[in-house]
């Protein structure tokens, strides 16, 4: 009886696999990059035309939006390449054909692996170089247009922060917004609230943006005396927010738009700065407990005892404040971020463990089923991080599973469906 011993791939046929898989990435990542960029058209364009912005900056913003719209597309492009390819090479026999000759499913893994880990380099390039430079150059060209349009900033149904302002805004038709909202901060320390039914907005240019209010009411209150505060109302009242606070609020860079590095430091002193915080608390309940505790040992003779209802809210007021540090949103947000930038662009190279499995079950119109099964995939991997993401920034969740869990669950689906397929 005549034994087949397994042979190595030759250069050839892996030649042939990695530019079939290549080919397959370029168009679908063409067929992402398009979608993700509409995204982005919509997101911006919209708004800008519609503020009379020169269509000449409205398309240098979004060539600037481009890297992350890269890193975006990558992974994805590389699941839905990876199941066209390998449903295509088995619908069509080939891989029959490489097993026949001696090949093993290794073989046929090996070289998607690779171009697994060259998307998932390039990816993160993108991700950590490309949009950091990208956003750079975003926030410098619409400081441009910000300062010949500061109307741009308030839309319909937004929160703005201007530096110490912050501004809600209900529905707008043309200048005219309903149901207006604004926090700030006098010069003097003062907290003011100010609530209106109806304003107009009017575009100062050099000098930034005035908002004539209708039915305006106004609450203010000190900064050390919270409970001593003044209130008015008035028919018309013009409020001014000036130009220097509207470009300072859209220059702040958030963590999505630093590199790696840059979100680790930052994490880095945050958490330092936590600590002290924690420990100075830590201190202030460790005194409140122990005056508690003098209070109820002494018994009712002594003064102290009056002041133990005082020390007991002490103790629940400090615990209470060890909590809300402990999760603290804004560390959360950066470290969230930090695992973001390498749980994303990895994310091709774990789908790989996915779509060849997948890829080696389908039998007819390997093509067509993988392009489906890809975008299926997409989307429920795209609900898993975005879900995750969420949960952590809104429940706690531990930022790395948060952001790794998809990655995670794609590794252990496409291992179990490798095992399975190869003792079959």
């Amino acid at each position: 009886m005549q034994t087949y011993q397994s042979r190595s791939l030759s250069f050839t046929l892996f030649r042939y696999i990695v530019s079939e898989m290549l080919f397959s990435f370029v168009i679908c990542f063409c067929i992402f990059f398009f979608i993700f960029l509409v995204n982005q058209l919509l997101l911006v364009a919209q708004e800008m035309l519609s503020r009379r912005v020169p269509v000449f900056q409205v398309i240098r913003l979004l060539i600037y939006a481009i890297p992350s719209v890269i890193a975006l597309s990558a992974p994805f492009a590389s699941l839905v390449a990876t199941l066209m390819t390998i449903g295509r090479f088995t619908s069509d026999n080939e891989i029959l054909v490489m097993l026949s000759s001696g090949l093993s499913y290794l073989n046929i893994f090996v070289p998607a692996f690779i171009v697994g880990i060259l998307i998932s380099a390039m990816s993160f390039f993108a991700n950590d170089i490309l949009v950091p430079l990208g956003r750079v150059q975003y926030v410098r060209l619409y400081r441009q247009v910000l300062a010949a349009t500061p109307a741009l900033e308030l839309s319909a149904h937004s929160v703005k922060r201007f530096k110490d302002t912050v501004i809600v805004t209900g529905d707008v038709t043309g200048n005219s917004i309903d149901d207006v909202f604004i926090l700030d901060k006098t010069s003097d320390g003062e907290r003011r609230v100010i609530m209106a039914q109806r304003a107009e907005l009017k575009d100062a240019g050099r000098d930034g943006l005035s908002l004539d209010l209708d039915n305006a009411f106004i609450q203010s209150s000190k900064e050390v005396a919270r409970y001593d505060y003044d209130y008015a109302s008035s028919k018309f009242l013009q409020y001014w927010v000036p130009q220097e606070n509207l470009i300072q609020g859209v220059s702040s860079i958030t963590p999505s738009e630093m590199s790696s590095v840059d979100v680790y430091r930052e994490i880095r002193n945050r958490q330092e700065n936590l600590q002290k915080r924690l420990n100075e608390r830590y201190i202030r309940f460790l005194n409140n407990t122990f005056a508690l505790e003098n209070s109820l040992r002494n018994g009712s003779n002594d003064p102290s005892w009056n002041r133990r209802t005082n020390n007991l809210t002490n103790v629940n007021r400090d615990l209470l404040a060890i909590e809300g540090l402990k999760r603290d949103r804004g560390l959360f947000q950066y470290l969230i971020e930090f695992y973001k930038k390498f749980s994303m662009p990895t994310g091709a190279f774990f789908f790989m463990f996915l779509a060849v499995p997948l890829g080696l079950m389908m039998k007819k119109n390997g093509l067509a089923i993988g392009l489906i099964f890809g975008f299926v995939i997409s989307f429920i991997y795209w609900v898993m991080l975005i879900g995750g993401q969420t949960m952590g920034l809104r429940l706690g969740y531990p930022p790395f599973w948060s952001m790794w869990l998809s990655n995670i669950v794609t590794f252990v689906i496409g291992i179990v469906l490798i095992v399975l397929r190869v003792k079959k």
